[in-house]
């Protein structure tokens, strides 16, 4: 098995704060707006980006952390704000790595049950392997892989990478 650093911290680091720009950019009319990540480094990846839109801009944001099996995405989501907290706000739903677009389409989903202002999503790598068509709002990078690669984002606080495997 070998790993190849795809991102290194200082390039996640630039990422985000790049991605933080465009959501405030997109934004920039709310005074509230709500970050919704996926479960494990989707949600770290989320307060990492709520840090910094609150950083550079006045908007108040909102964490929800949003459960989802990867492995049987057809059970229910849970997330943990009740849907009246994010109902009639801007939200964007992030994860750390886009793969088949599975876990983002049924989490698109579950927020379509909801009246939002405004709705994208987010992620870290966008691995161009959809099985659905899944269009990310902001993306760190694009990253033709093959099948058989998996990619794998770190998240430590002074050492954060990402690396592709076989």
């Amino acid at each position: 098995m070998s790993e190849n650093i795809i991102l290194t911290h200082l390039e996640i680091e630039h990422k985000i704060k790049r991605i933080s720009y465009q959501i405030y950019e997109t934004f920039v009319d709310e005074q509230e707006i709500v970050i919704a990540g996926i479960a494990k480094n989707g949600f770290v990846f989320a307060e990492k980006l709520a840090r910094n839109v609150e950083h550079i801009s006045d908007i108040k944001v909102i964490l929800c952390e949003v459960h989802s099996n990867k492995q049987n995405p057809f059970e229910p989501i849970t997330t943990s704000l009740p849907s009246s907290s994010y109902q009639n706000k801007g939200l964007i739903l992030v994860d750390d790595v886009l793969n088949s677009g599975t876990t983002l389409v049924y989490g698109v989903k579950h927020f379509l049950n909801v009246p939002l202002k405004k709705f994208k999503t987010a992620v870290l790598v966008d691995r161009n392997h959809k099985k659905y068509p899944v269009k990310v709002d902001f993306k760190g990078i694009s990253l033709s892989t093959s099948l058989q690669e998996h990619v794998q984002i770190v998240f430590e606080k002074e050492n954060s990478y990402a690396y592709l495997s076989q």
